[in-house]
């Protein structure tokens, strides 16, 4: 459910009502996250070039590649040509590919942004970013039903707020000190994608006595360094008050903490990824009280984690949803 809502709301941001991408479209990202994250014998044997061919993975890769480029290339057109044809009177809201395509025609950026860059941009978002969110999301609240009383205080904090009005929206999210710990600490035990990206190195370096020569490809365990007693006090425990006062932040500038990477490579999609994820948790713990199925305890909750493209649970969270009734004078 929570990986399918991610996919509706990234299609949404990123082509709003105006297109219909088939049922084909997500079929095929789903795919290319699985493949990502899969095992694969090339990894094993990199210098052996004719093993790609051989495993017919690349025939795949390729394959789905020319699916999903005629797809955002028919998507891309036709908001041009919907484009071409609205007049500045009409009440039209932009969506991801509007922005990109207006860019794209008047500048704004230090580089040109081509085709294949708006391309890519809506890639990340749909085949990381609804991945990664929907994974996030559901360690977040396994942690909460877990640990009782950060539930408790993080719902405490989200009806203070919105009973005002009783609707959760986004205008208010800044205003959510507590979940902003929760969403932190969830993040450094759980980081969206445990290994990060391959990167390659520019010249030959040693580290800890290993030599490593240029063009070597290098993996960064972002789920190991979350988790590094050296770094961390406690480092398996869902701690939220180690981050109060503390500006150690998942941005890409504190080494110890780097879930979405750092530098220039740093994930383009993080800010939207993390709105997704609190506005997501903010109107779960506001409209519903949660509690284990068949009178399990919160601490028998199996945390274990199986490693693909993400780190998700083994097993699915299944909870059961109490609706809550804010006081009357909001509805």
């Amino acid at each position: 459910m929570l990986c399918n809502s991610s996919y509706n709301i990234t299609l949404r941001t990123a082509f709003a009502a105006r297109s219909k991408p088939h049922d084909a479209f997500i079929s095929i990202a789903r795919n290319l996250v699985e493949a990502a994250g899969g095992f694969s014998i090339t990894d094993l044997f990199p210098s052996i070039k004719l093993l790609p061919m051989i495993s017919g993975m690349r025939a795949k890769l390729e394959r789905w590649h020319q699916d999903l480029d005629a797809m955002l290339e028919s998507i891309i057109e036709e908001h041009r040509a919907r484009n071409a044809n609205t007049k500045e009177s009409d009440d039209v809201t932009d969506d991801l590919v509007d922005v990109l395509l207006n860019l794209q025609d008047h500048g704004g950026l230090e580089f040109p942004l081509r085709t294949e860059n708006i391309k890519a941009v809506i890639l990340d978002m749909l085949i990381v970013g609804t991945e990664t969110s929907s994974t996030t999301i559901e360690w977040a609240m396994s942690e909460m039903i877990k640990n009782p009383r950060i539930l408790e205080k993080a719902q405490a904090e989200l009806r203070q707020v919105y009973d005002r009005t009783g609707d959760v929206n986004e205008l208010d999210l800044h205003e959510l000190k507590y979940l902003k710990l929760v969403m932190k600490e969830t993040l450094r035990l759980h980081p969206p994608v445990s290994l990060l990206l391959p990167r390659e190195s520019r010249e030959r370096c040693k580290i800890n006595g290993y030599e490593i020569p240029a063009k070597t490809k290098v993996i960064v365990n972002a789920w190991a360094i979350g988790r590094d007693s050296n770094y961390w006090n406690e480092a398996e425990r869902f701690y939220l008050e180690r981050s109060i006062d503390s500006s150690v932040d998942y941005k890409g500038t504190n080494f110890e903490f780097i879930p979405f990477g750092a530098g220039g490579r740093i994930c383009p999609g993080m800010s939207y990824g993390m709105a997704v994820v609190e506005l997501f948790l903010a109107q779960l713990l506001y409209h519903f009280d949660w509690k284990l199925p068949n009178d399990m305890k919160n601490e028998d909750l199996d945390m274990t984690l199986i490693f693909g493209a993400t780190a998700r649970r083994k097993r699915d969270l299944r909870l059961i949803p109490i609706p809550y009734h804010p006081p009357l004078s909001v509805q």
